[in-house]
């Protein structure tokens, strides 16, 4: 097994751990509502009395099932360890009077949780795998009815939060509903983290230096785009390039220097895929 793989198993544990820790630590003690598998064994353990570890084993099991015959034996490998481990560790911290007594503040647990939450799964996304349980059915739905993976998920978790409202107050329910808020902007963030980087078009009458400038003193590929200028009709190439964030003050000190009449257009940009971006950068 590769150093890569070995890595990436050790960040899905790490992910796990980290999820249960948030629910034991500040989403159980707190009794916040909450989506996902979570939020449905909660509502299981108030029904019918269900622990919450084994419920949340029996139904990532059972959805662990259906991805593997649905969706593959690929996929079945990289949710295996979220399955099986999340409600075992789940169990054993909630064995664990300290963890649980943490904080009596639900803001604070709704903050804290929320973004443990949205820091964990985004560690096991990263790593290439799944948490498994309700992330399963929205890929089912999507592969046999072709139905938006992300529309399905705030599906099935806004149903799970009606499902608790039957037993929650309004307090809960509002806690409930910012608590999902922070970790689905947490998640978004995390997932992004690295990746985004920033476009410029630059468009000058010295060109041809500023082009230069880029790649020599930055360290950047550019891209001429050729274009026409709307009032007096001369043909004036723009240079495209991507930079990253921390690049973009001295690019722009770099243009001004040498065309203070520049015209500079910068956009933000989410993935970049391409030499020197996601792939190693060759000097020819």
């Amino acid at each position: 097994m590769s150093v890569s793989n070995f890595k990436n198993i050790f960040f899905v544990f790490l992910g796990n751990t980290i999820y249960a820790l948030g629910i034991t630590m500040f989403i159980l003690p707190s009794g916040i509502i909450t989506g996902g598998t979570t939020g449905l064994a909660l509502t299981f353990n108030h029904y019918f009395q269900v622990p919450i570890s084994l419920f949340v084993f029996g139904f990532n099991l059972l959805m662990f099932i259906l991805g593997a015959a649905v969706l593959g034996k690929r996929f079945a490998l990289t949710t295996l360890i979220s399955t099986f481990y999340y409600p075992i560790i789940l169990g054993i911290f909630q064995k664990i009077p300290a963890l649980s007594q943490i904080t009596n503040d639900r803001m604070l647990c709704t903050i804290c949780g929320g973004i443990m939450i949205g820091f964990s799964i985004g560690l096991v996304i990263h790593a290439g795998a799944s948490t498994g349980g309700m992330d399963i059915p929205p890929l089912v739905l999507n592969k046999k009815l072709g139905l938006s993976v992300s529309a399905m998920l705030y599906v099935f978790d806004c149903t799970i939060l009606i499902l608790q409202m039957t037993f929650s107050n309004a307090e809960q329910t509002i806690y409930g509903i910012v608590l999902v808020m922070i970790y689905s902007v947490i998640l978004d963030k995390f997932l992004m983290m690295g990746t985004s980087q920033t476009q410029v078009k630059i468009i000058s009458a010295q060109y041809e230096l500023i082009n230069q400038a880029i790649q020599k003193q930055l360290d950047r590929g550019t891209t001429f785009l050729q274009a026409e200028t709307g009032y007096l009709n001369v043909n004036q190439p723009i240079i495209l390039s991507v930079i990253s964030n921390r690049e973009l003050v001295k690019l722009n000190k770099l243009v001004m220097d040498i065309d203070p009449k520049a015209f500079i257009i910068i956009s933000h940009v989410n993935e970049v895929k391409g030499r020197g971006f996601s792939s190693q950068k060759i000097y020819k």
